[in-house]
């Protein structure tokens, strides 16, 4: 075995941050389906279509309070709901959020109130409804615009599939 060189173990320490921070990022992407339900919500685009979205479920404070923090990738098609228990102004961050997010806010009828688009990533900056809502749709960045989802649409889903 080679002796430890002060530049080998300087090397090795530099590296060490890397190597945890990969850790745990793996991590909380797996995390995600031990945390956190999983189902499937439509959206009705003003486009006249209808998109299918894998949603992991955030019911619980604590749920929401974690929502994407940490997540590095955040598959096509899917997104997190946050779903509250009444109708309010809500807020969201990007605090610990690596990646760019569209935040859809929608009322109780799953009707869509408002998006931000493109969210910066590890901002403190709030994010807040522009009317009482129900629910909360984290997508990919740049998803509303692919997918032509605006104030137009709907968010259909539990509740929501029966509301007119």
């Amino acid at each position: 075995m080679p002796p430890i060189t002060i530049i080998g173990l300087l090397n090795v320490l530099a590296a060490l941050p890397v190597l945890l921070l990969g850790a745990s990022i793996a991590v909380a992407d797996d995390d995600l389906d031990a945390a956190f339900e999983k189902d499937v919500l439509v959206i009705e685009a003003s486009e006249h279509a209808c998109h299918r979205i894998n949603i992991y479920i955030a019911t619980s404070n604590a749920q929401r309070s974690r929502g994407l923090m940490f997540v590095r990738n955040l598959p096509p098609m899917s997104g997190m709901l946050f779903i509250y228990d009444r109708e309010d102004y809500y807020s969201m961050w990007m605090k610990n959020t690596y990646i760019p997010l569209d935040i859809l806010f929608a009322r109780s009828d799953g009707r869509v109130s408002s998006i931000a688009r493109d969210t910066e990533p590890l901002s403190l900056r709030s994010i807040s409804s522009i009317e009482p809502v129900t629910y909360v749709l984290e997508l990919n960045a740049g998803t509303a615009e692919r997918l032509h989802i605006d104030e137009k649409s709907r968010l259909l889903w539990g509740p929501t599939l029966g509301a007119e």
